[in-house]
């Protein structure tokens, strides 16, 4: 289909998404009712974050960011927090895909910043699949002129494997992008990028099973993968192999979200940036103290892998704060981002953090665990 049809298609789609968006609010948890009551003297804000463990002391309170009054909104699924984010219609504090937020900003939006707090990293190198039926894909370079169908082009997930194959010779613009979704950042990509849409009522995974395109990139492991289905198998069968050494080559352990507050409350409560990050901070520690209880996890080997990632990744693998680790880790996923969709210069980091985030020492010089009951 042709990209123009598809973007005046999107055009009608994202006025009807807008009004709808328009006329919803953040909506706050039955259950925890007290927290939603501003304590004097204290400023209230909204979070809407995915349920991770690295945030339930957050969530269920036995953290709490100082000066803050903290509201945690409904959460329902990574896909929705973007979409509203990116729409202006999120909550206080977010966790938003880190390309788009890069993309967004490129693009003059100044309304939100983010704090140094990373929610979701992930190695890729196993997220991208290939038709092994049809006998066309023996190694990277096979997909050099071929279609690689993905769910959309700005899942952050995504600028991490166009750039994995990049350096594995498969150059980003050789080949054809088939996506389920037309998103804002395929609407503003470079002509040069070749882009398609998934036909109506279809999608790239049963297009991969039927042999219609080569190969797929995707944030989730698909269920292809989880039934063991014999046409479909991943570009690197050895991925975690491979991403230990990529790891050991690069110090990267792949940043895919950054956390972001609005910039008029950070020009009225610069402090905010401290509180927050701390608390998160906190809430994370909190975290490794409760899942190394091998009760915890629902794993026989769980205590040995915790050991043997501690070992390869370091003490704190889901580091905070503006760390040399943590600049490089997300200046990567920028310069991704300026490479494969951008038409202008990037955005520097100073441009998309809050100044005070530069500020904050990581990690806590003073820590003070909570027993939890097991």
């Amino acid at each position: 289909m042709a990209r123009k049809t598809i973007r005046k298609s999107k055009a009608a789609t994202s006025a009807r998404t807008a009004r709808t968006t328009a006329a919803k609010t953040v909506r706050t948890r039955a259950s925890a009712p007290a927290r939603a009551r501003t304590s004097p003297g204290k400023l209230r804000l909204t979070m809407l974050t995915g349920d991770y463990e690295i945030v339930r002391a957050l969530k269920d309170g036995t953290v709490r960011p100082e000066g803050i009054d903290l509201v945690i909104a409904d959460y329902r699924g990574a896909s929705e927090i973007h979409k509203r984010v990116a729409a202006g219609k999120g909550a206080d504090i977010n966790e938003f895909n880190g390309g788009h937020f890069v993309v967004q900003r490129a693009h003059g939006r100044e309304d939100f910043t983010a704090i140094p707090v990373f929610l979701h990293r992930r190695f890729r190198h196993g997220f991208i699949y290939i038709n092994r039926s049809m006998g066309r894909i023996r190694e990277p370079s096979d997909l050099i002129g071929k279609r690689i169908g993905s769910t959309s082009i700005g899942a952050a997930a995504n600028y991490w494997m166009r750039g994995y194959l990049e350096q594995a010779g498969v150059p980003h613009r050789s080949v054809t992008w088939v996506v389920d979704h037309f998103d804002d950042t395929a609407e503003q990509a470079p002509r040069e990028l070749k882009i398609e849409r998934a036909p109506a009522g279809g999608s790239v995974a049963q297009m991969l099973l039927d042999g219609e395109i080569d190969g797929v990139i995707s944030p989730s492991i698909d269920r292809m993968i989880d039934e063991r289905d014999p046409r479909v198998g991943r570009l690197w069968p050895n991925y975690k192999q491979i991403e230990v050494d990529y790891f050991r080559r690069t110090g990267l352990f792949p940043i895919m979200h950054v956390t972001t507050v609005p910039s008029r409350i950070v020009l009225r409560h610069p402090w905010v940036v401290r509180s927050l990050t701390l608390a998160f901070e906190e809430a994370k520690q909190l975290c490794y103290q409760r899942v190394i209880n091998p009760r915890v996890v629902p794993l026989a080997w769980f205590r040995a892998q915790w050991e043997e990632e501690r070992q390869l990744l370091g003490p704190d693998p889901w580091e905070y704060g503006m760390s040399d680790a943590n600049r490089r880790n997300y200046g990567q996923l920028v310069r991704y981002v300026q490479e494969q969709v951008l038409t202008g210069p990037a955005p520097t980091l100073e441009d998309l953090f809050a100044k005070e985030s530069f500020e904050i020492e990581l990690p806590l010089p003073k820590f003070h665990a909570t027993k939890y009951g097991f």
